[in-house]
């Protein structure tokens, strides 16, 4: 078994990332990353495919995909996301969920669903 990092020190590493981070929705990355923080206290953080990662009790929530420029997109990889019904949710793949923001206006108006979608996934891992 993988031994992890301890999550202060993960926590750090995706402070440094962010710091150094080049990417016109920088402002905006910050601003979700604070929001899925926010909405559980065992919610923890890490880089994951050169981009922060969110897990809970040790379970993939989401991850950003930093690659694509034009808008911030967030990977839902979380084998019970297609259990949570939202229309935030894109796509159809049997463990994989997609979510997207035009920009800052965009993500004030999804906030709300957003933290929905992430307290109903948690939720599920917690029977």
């Amino acid at each position: 078994m993988k031994k992890s990092k301890p999550a202060a020190n993960q926590a750090q590493q995706v402070n440094e990332f962010m710091d150094t981070l080049d990417h016109p929705f920088k402002t905006e990355v910050q601003m979700v990353r604070e929001i899925i923080k926010n909405v559980n206290k065992d919610i923890t953080e890490q880089i994951k495919w050169n981009a922060p990662s969110f897990s809970y009790n040790g379970e993939s929530l989401v991850t950003f995909n930093l690659w694509e420029k034009e808008r911030i997109h967030l990977v839902f990889h979380n084998p019970m996301i297609s259990q949570v019904k939202s229309k935030l949710l894109e796509g159809d793949y049997e463990h994989r969920r997609m979510a997207y923001f035009e920009d800052k206006q965009d993500l004030d108006a999804k906030k709300a669903t957003l933290e929905k979608v992430l307290k109903d996934l948690i939720k599920l891992q917690n029977p």
